[in-house]
């Protein structure tokens, strides 16, 4: 027979872990943003993946998060394209505080010093401390772990050429088809409930 005093026990046991899945989604949608931030370029995403007073140890750059989406957005300012993917996401959750470990794929096209355009493969690890504050998680502190690297010239042609019918082709923010379909849901007005029109 179960008591009063078991059945809130049960239920404290299953918000503590509605609690947790919460947290861990917020952290997976942090790192989502961030990757959608730099590939976009972004800035109020990539703003709002990181503390005001975050750290970011970041391949050459190493100092506040603020400088560091600062120097990749000039970085990125020539309309070079990245693509990051994260998996493999390791959330340890101590309060208000999370170790997170997510394992990262970057494509990115730039170009070499001597002028010629190559494909960047980049794989590693995001090491962050994501804190909890005001009910929101973000990086406090980031170390970029690199596990691989592989160079290749870039591809020939112009865009046009290479993408032909394939379209639209990703574009950065304002410009990508996810700003024009975020706009248009947001503007939607509430259907009372129902799931159509």
């Amino acid at each position: 027979m179960h008591t009063d005093t078991d059945r809130i026990a049960a239920l404290e046991r299953r918000l503590a872990a509605l609690s947790e899945l919460a947290d861990r989604e917020a952290i997976r949608a942090c790192l989502y943003r961030y990757c959608r931030g730099i590939d976009r370029r972004d800035e109020a995403a990539l703003r709002s993946s990181y503390w005001p007073d975050a750290t970011d140890r970041h391949g050459a750059y190493q100092g506040s998060a603020t400088g560091f989406i600062d120097w990749a957005l000039d970085k990125l300012s020539d309309g070079a394209r990245n693509v990051h993917m994260v998996g493999n996401i390791a959330i340890e959750l101590h309060g208000a505080v999370a170790a997170v470990e997510s394992y990262f794929l970057a494509l990115q096209a730039d170009r070499s010093p001597q002028g010629q355009a190559r494909d960047t493969l980049l794989c590693g690890r995001y090491v962050d401390r994501f804190e909890r504050r005001d009910g929101q998680w973000r990086v406090a502190a980031r170390t970029v772990c690199y596990d691989w690297m592989q160079q290749s010239p870039g591809a020939d042609g112009d865009e046009a050429q290479r993408f032909g019918a394939r379209q639209p082709v990703g574009a950065h923010r304002p410009g990508d088809a996810w700003y024009a379909l975020a706009e248009e849901v947001t503007a939607r007005e509430p259907s009372n409930g129902a799931d159509h029109p």
